[in-house]
Formats: C-alpha cells, structure tokens, sequence
C-alpha cells in the first residue's frame, strides 16, 4: 500500500461477517516492506464458486489454474500474496503456485482443486518457494482478521483499502455480501482488471453463480480502465457458501434470483469504481455515457475508447473543456459514428448538437463542473438505441512517478 492517499479515496465500509468465510492474514516476506503481503481466506464444505480472467496471454499460472479449477464449481481456500504476481516465470512458477494448494489442500483435508491462488506485484520473477511455504504456514494458523485487514494486505500501490457490501432477500431468506478487492495501475476492461474476491452466505449453484458473475462482469469490471494495460494477472472470484438457508439457486426462474443477481452486480459496481478512484496519480474520477449507438456493445466500444484517449484524459486533467478531442476518440474508436448526428456534453452542457458547436455554446460551468473531482462527459452518437457507461480517471504526472519508480 502506499503512503500517499488518493484524493478521492473513500473510507472503508463495515463488511458483514459471512457464515463459513474465514480471512487471516501472514507475512511471507515477498517484497522488503515490512508488513503482511499473504490473505488466506477458509471457506467451509460445499462453497460454490466462479471467476472471471484476464485474456492477457501472458498471464500467470494462477490465471491458467483457476481457470480449471473454476469449471469445477467448489472451492475450500483462497491465497493472494502481494509484491509477487508470479507471471512470466514458466514452469518455477506454476510449480510454487502448486506447492501453495497442496499445502493448504492438505491442511484442509480437501482437494488441491478447490484451493484457488492469486498473485500480484513485479512480473518475471518466480515465487520463492520457502518464502511461500513459512508464508502459508504462518496464515494457516493465524487470528482471523478483519475485512479490512484483508484488503490492505493484497494492495501494491494501492493508496487505500478497498471493500463493497450489499444484500439481498432471496426466497425469504436475507442474505448478505463482502468483498474486497485491490488495484490502482495496469487496469484496462480485457474482463476483470485488478484481483477482487466476493463471498456471500447464499446458496447458488455453481453454473448460475457464473452467469451471474459473467453479466455483473461485463458491466462493471470491463466498463473500466486507467491506463488501457490489461494485467498478467487479473482475476475476479465470487464465493457461495450456502449457509443464509435459502433454497439453492439455479436459474432466474427462482425466487430471489434477480434480487440476488442484482445485489452481486451492485458489489462489482461498487468494486470497479474504487479501483477506477485509486487509479495511479488519479485526481479526477470520469463517468463517460454513450448514447444513440447501434448496439449496447458498440456504445461502450466507444466509451472505451474516450476512456482510454491519452489527449482526453490530460485534458480534463488540465481542466481543459476540449470537446474536440472527445470528437477525435469517437472517430478513431472503429464504430459506426456520423460526424452530422454526434453530440458531446460536459456535466449535463452540451457543448456541440448534431456535428455542430451550439452558437449560444457558455463554457462558463463547464470549466466550474472540470474543477470537481467527479467529471462526467456525456455523447449521443445519434444512430440508434445502444447505451452504455464506462468510468476512467484522468492522467496526471502523477502516472508517471509511480510507473518509473515501481520496482524499487
């Protein structure tokens, strides 16, 4: 975690206990800095999960194993270090995350499939197999911790610690959401963009929990992006643990199916936009809604797109209210767009209609809405009914001091 605290960093919220969740924290010692880099979180018998990953190509086997395990529906353990991601370290590092789930697998009496990894940190060094050992060691047997504490402990350049909580009733029976999650640089919507971990006391079958993920996913966690860099490592896990004493949920036909469905994609939503607010150097956190798309999909390619634009976010860095180069972003996003129909907005100021400057166009509150810390920019490509929403934040020197400085 780093010292500096993000302007628009928010205090971190009272998470509920989840029956048969357990967190603990250790040190393993990955990185020099004095503090704990290991979470390992206990789940009880006959916890249900599912994931989303990364399509980074270079990813770490982490990825590649939860990936597998993840078919398989159940999981009994979860351990994420910090200062390590693990990637690009071929055969050594799959071999360490192994080690990882035997050890806990044998602790657990459990199968080494339902022991699920995640690391995150420098690339291209493998993950000392002592360390691992005394590290996983020392959390087995530690104090359960606080959600909080959890959360801290898998940061990097994180500058404050991030949780959601929702809830929801489902077939008469509440039940109740935790998540934590952690990520600041290297964020860019290629699926899940950081690593974060949500448990609930529900109970879902595996195979709807994954639908459920999967839809929350692709309009929370890949409608996001800081830097437009997809990570080696990024990994999103949702945890059922069955123990609210509802009826298992298998598909939307259930009662409490959307309610539960809903209150899932709240978490994720909560989740995407502190990472998006911790983004490395962020000092503005931007909304970006597309509208008049031809589809929904198309809408958010867009959006992605101005998110992603280097010109764009300097400028509302600068507080800068040049639409032009939201114009610039549309064009060059490779989506069916009319230069003649596409109008742009800042903080509900339209600042050009129908591919023309408004004549009585005031930038006067358009500049007072870029001195807030929350931005929004609004377009309307004019074609059709596709929508989406994306969030990014601005690109400051900041960035770059981080970025030079992350290996020392």
């Amino acid at each position: 975690m780093s010292d500096a605290i993000s302007p628009l960093a928010t205090p971190f919220p009272a998470l509920p206990a989840i029956a048969g969740v357990t967190p603990r924290i250790a040190r393993a010692g990955y990185k020099d800095w004095g503090r704990c880099d290991l979470t390992y979180v206990e789940l009880d018998e006959g916890t249900a999960v599912a994931g989303v990953f990364t399509r980074n190509v270079c990813c770490s086997s982490e990825v590649e194993l939860g990936r597998e395990q993840a078919v398989l529906g159940r999981a009994r353990a979860l351990v994420v270090n910090a200062g390590n991601s693990n990637a690009f370290t071929g055969y050594r590092g799959r071999e360490a995350v192994e080690q990882v789930m035997g050890q806990v697998a044998g602790h657990l009496g459990c199968e080494p499939s339902e022991v699920f990894v995640s690391s995150t940190g420098v690339i291209g060094v493998p993950l000392p197999k002592d360390k691992a050992r005394a590290g996983v060691e020392a959390a087995l047997t530690a104090e359960p911790c606080s959600w909080e504490d959890a959360a801290k402990t898998i940061g990097t350049t994180d500058t404050f610690a991030k949780g959601a909580t929702a809830s929801a009733i489902v077939g008469g029976q509440r039940v109740e959401f935790a998540a934590i999650i952690k990520g600041s640089g290297m964020i860019a919507p290629d699926m899940a963009t950081m690593l974060g971990y949500v448990f609930t006391d529900a109970a879902v079958e595996p195979a709807f929990l994954r639908e459920c993920l999967s839809a929350a996913n692709l309009r929370t966690f890949s409608c996001i992006t800081v830097d437009s860099d997809t990570s080696t490592s990024d990994t999103v896990l949702a945890f059922a643990t069955g123990k609210a004493g509802n009826a298992p949920l298998a598909s939307f036909d259930d009662p409490g199916a959307d309610a539960f469905a809903a209150a899932l994609e709240d978490v994720c939503r909560q989740l995407s936009h502190l990472v998006v607010k911790d983004g490395e150097g962020a000092q503005k956190f931007i909304q970006i809604t597309v509208s008049g798309a031809v589809s929904d999909e198309s809408a958010r390619r867009v959006g992605l797109a101005i998110a992603n634009s280097p010109l764009v976010k300097t400028a509302i860095a600068g507080e800068d209210a040049n639409w032009g180069r939201v114009v610039m972003a549309v064009g060059k996003a490779g989506e069916p767009a009319d230069r003649d129909k596409l109008s742009i907005g800042f903080g509900g100021t339209w600042a050009a209609k129908d591919g023309q400057p408004l004549a009585d166009y005031d930038e006067a509150p358009v500049a007072a809405h870029l001195k807030g810390r929350e931005v929004t920019i609004e377009v309307d490509l004019g074609l059709g009914e596709g929508r989406a929403t994306v969030w990014t934040c601005d690109l400051t020197h900041g960035y770059i001091s981080i970025n030079a400085d992350y290996r020392s």
